[in-house]
Formats: C-alpha cells, sequence, structure tokens
C-alpha cells in the first residue's frame, strides 16, 4: 500500500521545500498530495473561520479568540484542505495528465496509484472529523454538511463557467463554522461573512485560473477566467468590491468597531492594487497576487483581534 516511486516535485511546487529535502521519499508523494509544500491552499481556508470566531468573539466582549478553538480550526484547515485537494486530484487525473501544469501531479505521474490516494484521502478526513467532534453538535452538523460541496466541486468545471463560485461555497464555509462554535447557532453577522467570503473567492481564484487557460481550454475546463477574458480586471472590480461591501455589513451589523473597519479599509486598499498591477497573460504574476490574498486575510484578521483587545481594555 505504501509504495510509491518519487519522480520529483510537481511543476508548479515549490523548489527546495521542505517536502523533498527532509520527509523520506516514500512520503514525499503524499505530501505533494496534499499540497503541504504550498500553504497558500489552506491559509485561504482558515482565513474565513479566524474572522468569524473573531467576529463573534467581539459579540461576547472577550479580548481575544479563544485560542483552542483557533489550533482546532487550524488542524480542521489543514487536514480537509489536503483531503479536498487529494480527492480533487482523484477525480481530475486524466485532466491534470493533459494540462502542462498539472501532468507532474502525484497520480498523473504514477507517484501513487488511485488506490493508495483513496486511502490517504480518508486518513485526513478523519483527522478532520475528530477535530469537528470536539465543538458543538450544531457546528458538527454545519461541518458535515459542507461535504456534499467539496464532493460537487471538482466535476463543476466540465458544467459550468463558474467553478469559482463552487469552490467559494465550500472554502468560505469557515465564516460560519467560528461563529457556531462559540454560539451553536448562525445569525446574520456570519451569514453576511460566507457571502463577502464566495465573491472575495471568485475573483482570486479568478486570477490563479488565468495560469491555466490556454490549456482549459484545450481540454475543454471551463472557468471564470475563461469566462471574463479581458474583462477580468472589470469583473474583480465587482467582485472585490461587493467582498468590501458583504464584509462591512457583517461587522456592522456584529457591532464591530472602528478597528474593524480601518481593517478592512485597508484589506480593501490592498485588493484594488491587485486589480491595479494584474497582467492575466503573466502566469508568474497571477499565481503571486493569488497568493498575496493571504496577506488580505491577515489584515482582516489583525483588524478584528485588535478591535476586540481595545474594546475590552478601554
Amino acid at each position: 500500500m505504501f509504495k510509491t516511486k518519487d519522480t520529483g516535485p510537481v511543476a508548479d511546487a515549490v523548489k527546495r521545500h521542505w517536502v523533498d529535502t527532509t520527509l523520506p521519499p516514500v512520503l514525499r508523494p503524499f505530501a505533494r498530495l496534499a499540497r503541504w509544500e504550498r500553504p497558500i491552499g489552506w491559509w485561504l481556508l482558515m482565513w474565513p473561520c479566524l474572522w468569524s470566531l473573531s467576529l463573534a468573539s467581539n459579540v461576547t466582549g472577550a479580548a481575544l479568540p479563544n485560542i483552542w478553538y483557533a489550533f482546532l480550526l487550524f488542524i480542521g484547515a489543514v487536514a480537509m484542505r489536503g483531503a479536498g485537494c487529494t480527492y480533487n486530484d482523484i477525480v481530475d487525473k486524466d485532466i491534470d495528465g493533459k494540462v502542462e501544469r498539472t501532468r507532474s501531479r502525484p497520480i498523473p505521474s504514477g507517484q501513487v496509484s488511485s488506490r493508495q490516494a483513496k486511502i490517504f484521502m480518508l486518513l485526513q478526513a478523519l483527522v478532520g472529523l475528530v477535530v469537528l467532534l470536539q465543538f458543538n453538535s450544531f457546528t458538527v452538523i454545519l461541518g458535515i454538511s459542507s461535504l456534499a460541496i467539496v464532493a460537487a466541486y471538482p466535476f463543476m468545471k466540465r458544467v459550468t463557467d463558474w467553478p469559482q463560485f463552487v469552490l467559494g461555497l465550500a472554502f468560505s464555509w469557515g465564516a460560519l463554522m467560528g461563529w457556531a462554535a462559540v454560539f451553536g447557532s448562525l445569525s446574520l453577522a456570519p451569514l453576511l461573512l460566507y457571502c463577502g467570503g464566495i465573491v472575495w473567492t471568485i475573483g482570486y481564484d479568478t486570477i490563479y485560473a488565468h495560469q491555466d487557460k490556454e490549456d482549459d481550454a484545450l481540454v475543454g475546463v471551463r472557468s471564470t477566467a475563461r469566462l471574463f477574458g479581458e474583462k477580468t480586471r472589470q469583473a474583480l472590480v465587482i467582485l472585490y468590491g461587493a467582498t468590501a461591501l458583504l464584509f462591512a455589513g457583517a461587522f456592522f451589523v456584529a457591532g464591530s468597531g472602528p478597528l474593524a473597519f480601518v481593517g478592512l479599509v485597508v484589506g480593501a486598499l490592498h485588493l484594488l492594487n491587485q486589480i491595479r498591477v494584474l497582467d492575466i497573460d503573466n502566469g508568474d504574476q497571477c499565481l503571486e497576487l493569488f497568493k498575496s490574498n493571504s496577506t488580505f486575510g491577515l489584515i482582516l484578521f489583525v483588524g478584528l483581534v485588535s478591535d476586540g483587545l481595545v474594546t475590552y481594555y478601554l
């Protein structure tokens, strides 16, 4: 079951990463399946969780978000992002083999078998389940409910020009989870945060998808990058503008203080700069701009945490 063939790193992976220099060769293909050498994925999955948790803690009057919950959400984000990537690679193995950037991934390159990948996916999902069971029953049910969206996502690029919307539904689910972990229910604030996360995800993943638009056109994969084309910058103005407005609505409904809104303004300027410098025909730049969305997540988180600290101590 654990016999693998290490044929080297994936083409678009980080070079000379600890996965390739430290892990035993037998484990490297599994680490590449989970994208451990590319933490941007779990950062983007985790930020909505931490925003939601911070917003909920501000409402309760706590100085800081619950550290134990934050740790659990971090472990859950890493595990479920890895499981999701593994599942995506299982479903897309034939497509990945036809795309320059992805044909060296572990399954199409023969580093691991589909059976091995499925076992690895289940192990990661089991870690996610253990994490989920630490929360209240409402949050457990809410977390399990997201699996239907996760399962549907890899197929969406075959049937709609908006697979990024479905990705947004999945990747922004944490905007509901953090709040639910604190209150055992949902309200308008986390719902607005969730909607903001969805349009944010559509925006940043559209930038990401511009790396593959030529190959995608050849193999029939659909995306908002292909849909928007030369009008991507205008689409991002709408998407990122909606992101800022929805987040502002969530903060307002939750009664957030001025520092939360300061963080949002700074974050919005960061998104505006992405639009300003974007070159949709420069794949390397698109990747870097995509990764910079983790900075946006950090800015919002710092704003919310700072607001909680100031409100608590002053």
